[in-house]
């Protein structure tokens, strides 16, 4: 990461104007954050609806090494390189939680010569979203507790469903007891903290296009039932207004800049394992309004991150993919043919064919969907010539355009050759996209669907607290909402000790919980968390910042 920053340091960023006015943004339609941050005016937005769509490119990954296989820096060097060779590009993505940023995973600027700058101050607090997204989550918390205290609501504590968040990895807050103390420190009961990037209202602001549709999914959030199982919505509260205004500049798109000063829209950030795991809708439309290729990512393996933005998140933006770009690392290859992390850097031919399995797997999904895909090869100094080239063979065997990228190395000229094939493949226009599944299906059918086709389970077990939260969905008539699954990115499987490609395994639905907000139902499998822990060596220790106000991480 040292190396990252040094690069970001020595880049001259252009004024933001000057990005916004390479898509036709007047200067007047912006609002500074700085010199180099901006966000673009809701009614600026609104104006380019009827616009035509350019071509919505989508990147994912294989399942992943704990670090990340490159996605952000593939879809940044993307950007980088298709503007190079002369097409109107830009890219949309999520913004950094502070909880990987000072955890384990660290920032999601990209890397090397491929990175969106001011990548300090877009891992740190950016235009301040994540912040007011916690203020809006504790404060409708605040409300809750208040209504219950004056007894202006009837609910049974044993109910409560919402919860608060902060955007800081601490598992000591998982499980916690508020209102302990005297007659007039409120109502004792058991509650718990999320990270922020798992709040509904992330998602909700990630899935609404202005911001009246950002009130209703607000009101509809569901905050608990009372003692006849009755659901006590946000709207019950009368305070959906209150919740919105403190969100009114936070759905403004982001817009900040590549190295070589090509446009990015940074805005929302949701986890992929236990969200949606995408950028917002009103960014990527934005964006799509504006230019003739935008590239977009999804968090995690193609498992989570896409599987979720072709059922659900398309569905609810009103676009459709034109291409995927998987992303594959060696290293994370050889990792799912067996080598420990340790020797990750040596060549080893036998592992890296075993491990081939979970390229392959991620491939035969994509073509479930009817999507049209690239893989992408991200290039590291350990990879050796006879291993790229065993995974070239292996793409050509599989009849899969590959493309070895250099981003990181060189920006846009090291992404050239994935550029010119991605140009060339959406201009034979390959691509019959189609969804998984029905939203009318029944909730389980979905569930199994999502677990047999895309992970290859061989059964689906519902757990007791599954089945009783199956039938309040049924009563709530909210069986038609789409699936948003948590499970581990690391296998496809709920464990995430299952590499390679595991088929025949059992996969447990402990909880089913409902974000009638957000619009959608999310499985609970394995030991899926919503607060992260720190490790043992968090990032933070390694955090500093000198006497001229410079950050090194």
């Amino acid at each position: 990461m040292k190396q990252d920053q040094e690069i970001a340091h020595e880049s001259k960023m252009m004024p933001i104007q000057k990005i916004a006015a390479k898509m036709g943004i007047p200067e007047s339609e912006i609002e500074y954050y700085g010199e180099y941050k901006a966000k673009i005016k809701m009614d600026f937005c609104l104006k380019c609806d009827d616009r035509p769509n350019g071509k919505l490119i989508l990147v994912s990954a294989i399942s992943p090494t704990s670090a990340g296989e490159g996605k952000t820096t593939t879809t940044i060097g993307l950007v980088e390189a298709l503007c190079k060779l002369g097409k109107r590009a830009a890219g949309a993505l999520r913004q950094p939680s502070l909880g990987p940023v000072f955890g384990i995973k660290g920032g999601a600027t990209g890397g090397g010569h491929a990175q969106v700058v001011p990548a300090d101050d877009i891992n740190l607090h950016f235009t301040g979203d994540f912040h007011a997204i916690t203020s809006a989550h504790n404060m409708l918390t605040a409300l809750l507790d208040n209504a219950i205290y004056q007894r202006k609501i009837e609910i049974n504590p044993k109910r409560i469903l919402w919860n608060r968040v902060l955007d800081i990895n601490d598992r000591a807050l998982r499980n916690i007891i508020v209102g302990l103390g005297g007659p007039l420190d409120g109502v004792s009961h058991q509650s718990s903290f999320d990270i922020t990037a798992a709040s509904e209202i992330m998602a909700i602001l990630c899935l609404s296009k202005n911001i009246s549709e950002l009130r209703e999914k607000l009101g509809n959030i569901i905050l608990g039932y009372n003692y006849g199982g009755k659901a006590i919505h946000a709207s019950d509260l009368g305070v959906t207004g209150a919740i919105t205004v403190l969100l009114k500049d936070v759905i403004k798109p982001n817009l900040v800049q590549t190295l070589e000063h090509n446009p990015i829209f940074i805005h929302g950030g949701p986890f992929a394992n236990i969200a949606q795991g995408s950028s917002s809708i009103i960014a990527t439309r934005m964006a799509l309004k504006l230019n003739d290729y935008v590239v977009t990512e999804a968090g995690f393996g193609s498992d989570l991150g896409a599987e979720k933005f072709f059922n659900l998140v398309c569905p609810y933006g009103g676009f459709t993919p034109s291409l995927m770009v998987l992303v594959a690392t060696i290293r994370a290859l050889k990792m799912h043919g067996g080598v420990n992390m340790e020797r990750i850097k040596q060549e080893d031919l036998v592992a890296l064919e075993k491990g081939m399995v979970n390229l392959g797997r991620h491939l035969e999904n994509a073509k479930k969907f009817g999507i049209d895909t690239v893989v992408a090869l991200n290039y590291f100094p350990s990879d050796t010539k006879d291993e790229i080239e065993m995974v070239r063979n292996y793409c050509k065997e599989k009849d899969f355009p590959i493309a070895v990228s250099y981003v990181y190395e060189k920006g846009g000229s090291g992404g050239e050759e994935l550029a010119n094939i991605v140009i060339q493949r959406l201009e034979e226009e390959r691509t019959q996209f189609k969804y998984l599944y029905d939203w009318k299906d029944s909730v389980e059918n979905k569930i199994n669907t999502i677990a047999k086709e895309i992970y290859r389970a061989e059964k689906v077990e519902f757990e007791a607290e599954a089945l009783e939260d199956l039938q309040f969905i049924k009563g709530l008539k909210l069986c038609d909402l789409p699936i948003c699954m948590a499970k581990t990115q690391m296998s496809f499987s709920d464990d995430p000790n299952q590499l390679g490609a595991p088929t025949g395994f059992t996969m447990k639905v402990r909880r089913i919980l409902i974000a009638a907000g957000a619009g959608f139902l999310i499985p609970l499998t394995g030991k899926i968390l919503r607060m992260p822990g720190l490790p043992k060596f968090p990032a933070a220790e390694s955090i500093d910042i000198d006497h001229y106000g410079r950050i090194f991480f």
